[in-house]
C-alpha cells in the first residue's frame, strides 16, 4: 500500500431540501453571483424559478451563463470569465451536471488567469488562485461534485483535455433534482461512475483492501439501482444511491494507497466526444468492454477473475473463462439499459481514428497506463467498438 495524502475541501449538503441553505452558503462569498447552467431542464423542472426567487429575495445581484455545453468549449470559458470581470462576480452558482461544473471550474480558474485561457488548460499548474464555487448537482454521473478536475474541448484544434482547476467550495446534491433526468442520460450517466470506478480498479496494486472494496460495493450498487430508476423515475432511494456513487467514485477514494493510474478508456473517449460531441457516457460504455478485452493477458487475467467473482458473482475453473464471462456481463448490462454499443449507433465510422488514436497517447499518457497502449493498439480498440 503506497503512501498518500487525502484532502477534499469541499462541503457537501446531501438530501432533500438541502436548497434551503443556498443563501446562507452564498452569503459567505459575497453578493454578486454568475449562475451558469446548460439547457431549459433547470427551467422546466422549476429549480431555476426557485433559484432566482431565493437569490433576489435575499438581494443577490444575478448574471447568468446559460447554454453551456453537454462538452464545454473554451470559448464558452472565455465568455464566463469575462462576464465574471465586467460584473465583479463574487461567486460562481453552477448548477447542473458535470459539463455546467466543469466549465464552470474552468472560469473560477480563469478569473485570476493573466495568459491565453487555452494554455491555462493545457498547464493547470500554473492556476494559482480561482473564484469560489457553489454548486447544485442536478445528474448523477461525472463527480464534478467532489473532485478539483473539469474537462474542456477546444474545437478549433481538436482537442479536449481534462485538467485540475479548483473543488467546488459547496456542493448541493438533493437526488430529487435528478428525477427529471431521460432514460438515455440515466444510464450513460450510470455507465460514466462505472468508468471511473473501473479506470482505477484495473491497476497492477490491489494491496488496499479498503479502495477495492469501495470500488466493488460501487459497481454493485450501481449494478442494482439503475434498472430501478429507468423502470420508477422517481424512486428516491434508488436515485439517492446513484448520486452518492457518483460522488465517491471520482473522488479519489477508491485510488488512495495504489501506484499511479492511467484512465486508458476516458482518455480514447475523450477524443471521440472531441471529434464527434457525443455523450461521454456513451463512448465509455462503448469503449469499456472492448477495451477489458483487448488487455485481457498474463499479467491482468487475476484482476478480471475477481472483478467476474466479487461484482457480478460469476465463478469457473478456467480464469481466463471467468474474466471473459465478467467482461460479457458488463457488456449485457450496457444492453439491458439501451445505451449504445457500437460507434456505428453515433454516428461514427473510421475517418478521424488515426488522429485520434495519436492524440489518446499524446495526452492520456498511455504508454504508462496499466497495460501499455500505443497508437496502433488505440486504432485496433477502436476498430472493435465499430
Amino acid at each position: 500500500m503506497q503512501n498518500f495524502i487525502y484532502d477534499i475541501p469541499t462541503k457537501l449538503l446531501f438530501g432533500k431540501g438541502q436548497i434551503e441553505n443556498l443563501t446562507s452558503v452564498l452569503q459567505s462569498f459575497g453578493k454578486n453571483v454568475l449562475l451558469t447552467y446548460g439547457g431549459g431542464s433547470i427551467k422546466k423542472s422549476g429549480l431555476y424559478d426557485d433559484i432566482m426567487q431565493r437569490l433576489t429575495t435575499s438581494h443577490f445581484h444575478v448574471v447568468e451563463l446559460s447554454g453551456i455545453e453537454p462538452n464545454p468549449r473554451i470559448e464558452t470559458v472565455r465568455k464566463g470569465v469575462e462576464l465574471c470581470h465586467v460584473h465583479n462576480i463574487d461567486v460562481i452558482l453552477a448548477v447542473g451536471g458535470g459539463s455546467t461544473l466543469d466549465c464552470s471550474k474552468a472560469i473560477c480558474a480563469g478569473y485570476y488567469y493573466s495568459g491565453d485561457l487555452w494554455e491555462m488548460v493545457l498547464h493547470p499548474q500554473t492556476i494559482t488562485k480561482t473564484l469560489p464555487l457553489v454548486d447544485i448537482l442536478t445528474l448523477s454521473a461525472t463527480g464534478s461534485e467532489f473532485d478539483a478536475f473539469g474537462v474542456i474541448s477546444n474545437p478549433i484544434t481538436q482537442e479536449k483535455i481534462g485538467s485540475p482547476f479548483c473543488y467546488p467550495n459547496v456542493s448541493i446534491c438533493d437526488p430529487a433534482y435528478t428525477f427529471s433526468v431521460p432514460a438515455l442520460q440515466t444510464a450513460a450517466g450510470s455507465a460514466d461512475i462505472m468508468s471511473h470506478v473501473l479506470e482505477v480498479y484495473f491497476s497492477e496494486d490491489a494491496s488496499c483492501d479498503l479502495a477495492e472494496g469501495i470500488s466493488e460495493i460501487i459497481l454493485r450498487s450501481v449494478i442494482k439501482n439503475l434498472p430501478i430508476v429507468l423502470k420508477d423515475p422517481h424512486d428516491y432511494d434508488a436515485r439517492a444511491n446513484l448520486m452518492w456513487n457518483s460522488t465517491w467514485a471520482c473522488s479519489g477514494i477508491t485510488g488512495m494507497g495504489k501506484i499511479n493510474y492511467t484512465w486508458s478508456c476516458h482518455a480514447i473517449e475523450h477524443k471521440l466526444s472531441a471529434f464527434y460531441d457525443i455523450t461521454h457516457g456513451v463512448g465509455l460504455a462503448i469503449l469499456t468492454p472492448r477495451w477489458m478485452e483487448y488487455i485481457l493477458n498474463e499479467k491482468t487475467v487475476d484482476r478480471f477473475t475477481r472483478f467476474s467473482r466479487n461484482v457480478w458473482g460469476l465463478e469457473d475453473d478456467d480464469p481466463y473463462v471467468l474474466a471473459r464471462k465478467g467482461i460479457q456481463a458488463l457488456y449485457d448490462f450496457f444492453v439491458s439499459v439501451n445505451l449504445p454499443m457500437t460507434l456505428h449507433e453515433v454516428g461514427i465510422d473510421e475517418t478521424h481514428f488515426e488522429k485520434m488514436a495519436e492524440d489518446a497517447v499524446k495526452y492520456g499518457e498511455l504508454l504508462d497506463a496499466y497495460v501499455s497502449l500505443t497508437k496502433e493498439d488505440v486504432m485496433n480498440i477502436l476498430k472493435a467498438c465499430l
